[in-house]
């Protein structure tokens, strides 16, 4: 198993708290480790080629890249990884943003926890298994629950969308609380 480690400097925002090659250089002892490197800006177009690169000169199976928020950039580093042909889900994200460099402001205690984080995400990746995405038939027909003012409204739109729509109410009749008024604000019309 060959697993590249990138570290990315996020500008500032990780390396003005995170010794960023520090911790690149840190994890290339770690076991199964192929490549270690940090970069200003992993997820701009270069430090995606230079995750490419690597994985084709170097033959990696695994990447691992410490930066921001996987909610963020962890799509875009699948499909960096993707496009040369490694399967997107032998790819882990450690966040040194949010979880280090935020929050601490000693850099040695910010340090210490990316090192953990980077650890953590080396060990998960290598038991990773090859997934593929599966496409699945929907049927786009729709249940709303609660034949009350909200629930008719939704009913209303979404029959309004071209989907087939089923409205269930416990009650005898539809309009919930809303029936039960005798007039409405602000035109004292009949609620009914």
């Amino acid at each position: 198993m060959k697993i590249g480690v990138y570290i990315c400097h996020c500008g500032s925002n990780i390396g003005g708290v995170v010794d960023c090659p520090g911790v690149a250089e840190w994890a290339a002892g770690l076991p199964g480790v192929a490549v270690s490197r940090d970069y200003r800006f992993m997820c701009s177009s270069l430090g995606q080629e230079l995750i490419q690169q690597d994985i084709r000169e170097q033959g990696l199976d695994r990447v691992v890249v410490a930066a921001c928020s996987p909610r963020m950039h962890e799509p875009t580093f699948q499909r960096a990884i993707s496009d040369v042909g490694l399967n997107p889900y032998f790819f882990d994200q450690a966040n040194i943003r949010e979880q280090c460099s935020w929050v601490h402001k000693d850099p040695e205690d910010a340090t210490r926890k990316a090192k953990a984080l980077v650890a953590g995400a080396v060990a998960r990746v290598r038991h990773q298994q090859a997934l593929s995405t599966n496409m699945v038939p929907i049927n786009p027909a729709t249940l709303v629950v609660g034949g009350g003012i909200t629930g008719i409204q939704a009913a209303l739109e979404l029959a309004d969308a071209n989907y087939p729509v089923y409205l269930v109410e416990r009650e005898p009749t539809i309009g919930g609380r809303m029936a039960q008024l005798d007039e409405t604000f602000p035109t004292l019309d009949c609620s009914a």
